[in-house]
């Protein structure tokens, strides 16, 4: 069976190596991919927001399963735009429909529905330009620190920790006055600032039955000691010292059981994976977010761990055999560390060659984001360049695996944090 993944990313080039492992899957296709994509698969220059490019290559190259990588694609409606059509609908998607979508394309949905079924999050409200007034009363009055959401999608920086109310009012005039994300801010969730370590957990889901992967946690702030500004992601481990047999009970329990029965009553079908984001808070569970895709960098973490045949998994999903799956997970640690652009997640020059890609140990796996092959030269084309992926017997011997190889690739202001994993070596207890 001939499969298409949709994206440009490292999530993207990790799904490519696992499906290029299956026995099951006959050739991989990315698009539009990246210069790491095209070692396991055939890339397809066409832009993700464009359907109608992908549904004709789609029936030009016999594809029959298509795994959306990248949020903007299902937010938009792909799965929709393949089922309505009678020559595509036989195509299996790895992704939900735009009301599934909805979980991860407004906050303000999202919140509504933790609100409806009784979902752990923290107490918010949202405003939009007309109620900006009401939106500067309720920050006067918030207590500090306070987080502030764009509604919509904004590349996972569109969330911002004020610390007082002047910063938060900077923040609520630049997200709705100045629609710094354009239609992504003309809604704000203002919500309150929950105290705790975060995690990330991840399901594969019929909206009926799932398969739990492995938990990870990322690392989104630019410099070391979780400073400065957020990112779409500097690095992630997996499994997460806190995760333990009793935390994750709760979190059944609590967050996805009461998930997937909201989302049958509301009669939104979902096949995909949905992201959990989650605050540990003195042991138990509060959601923070849901994204209805594998997360990244959480990807290049989960997915190396993972023994079992992706593509058998995936099709477990569409024969809906998830509750009898059997996920086979290596037990040992996966450290991945994010090599970005100097400058990023502001202004940063593209075009830089990087080198030192054939020092790294064979042992250790190079996933490709931002790169570009120009001519013989491999270049930087993006903010978050490449993320490199150890494995060990615990966290430390993965770390200083994935830091020894990070090092050795390099190019013009390159920046890479040291710190991945620092709060996890006396990490918060789960009760």
């Amino acid at each position: 069976m001939n499969v298409l993944i949709i994206g440009s990313g490292a999530r993207e080039h990790a799904i490519a190596l696992k499906l290029h492992e299956s026995q099951y899957c006959d050739k991989v296709f990315v698009a539009p991919g990246n210069a790491g994509t095209a070692k396991f698969g055939t890339t397809a220059a066409i832009d993700t927001h464009d359907f109608e490019e992908l549904a004709k290559f789609a029936t030009d190259f016999n594809i029959m399963m298509i795994v959306v990588g990248h949020e903007n694609a299902l937010v938009e409606g792909i799965h929709d735009y393949f089922q309505s059509s009678e020559y595509l609908k036989h195509i299996l998607i790895i992704g939900p429909t735009k009301a599934g979508a909805q979980l991860e394309g407004s906050k303000d949905f999202c919140k509504a529905f933790f609100s409806k079924y009784n979902i752990p999050t923290a107490q918010y409200q949202t405003f939009t330009e007309d109620t900006y007034k009401d939106a500067v009363e309720y920050l006067r009055n918030h207590s500090y620190p306070a987080v502030i959401k764009a509604d919509g999608l904004a590349a996972g920086k569109g969330v911002i920790i004020a610390q007082n109310f002047d910063e938060a009012l900077d923040a609520l005039e630049d997200l709705l006055r100045n629609k710094r994300f354009g239609k992504a801010s003309s809604k704000v969730v203002i919500e309150e600032f929950l105290q705790g370590i975060e995690v990330s957990v991840f399901i594969l889901t019929d909206g009926k039955e799932y398969v739990l992967l492995p938990e990870a946690k990322d690392y989104k702030r630019i410099g070391e000691g979780d400073t400065g500004l957020n990112t779409g992601g500097m690095g992630a481990i997996s499994p997460v010292p806190f995760v333990t047999d009793e935390f994750m009970q709760k979190v059944k329990d609590r967050v996805i059981d009461p998930t997937l029965q909201g989302l049958q009553q509301e009669n939104i079908p979902y096949t995909g994976f949905l992201f959990i984001g989650l605050m540990n808070v003195n042991g138990d569970p509060y959601v923070i977010e849901y994204n209805v895709r594998l997360g990244d960098p959480e990807t290049e973490a989960i997915l190396p761990r993972i023994k079992s045949d992706l593509f058998d998994l995936f099709t477990a999903l569409h024969e809906h055999r998830l509750g009898s799956f059997k996920l086979e997970v290596d037990p040992r640690t996966a450290a991945t560390v994010f090599l970005v652009s100097g400058g990023y997640p502001e202004g940063f020059e593209k075009g830089k060659e990087i080198s030192g890609l054939d020092q790294v140990p064979e042992d250790v796996l190079v996933f490709h984001a931002g790169t570009k092959q120009d001519g013989d030269k491999l270049v930087n084309n993006g903010g978050r360049v490449i993320a490199v992926t150890a494995l060990g017997d615990t966290m430390d011997e993965a770390l200083a695996k994935a830091n020894a190889a990070a090092e050795t690739i390099t190019w013009q202001d390159r920046v890479y944090r040291h710190d991945i994993g620092f709060d996890l070596r006396n990490p918060v207890k789960a009760k």
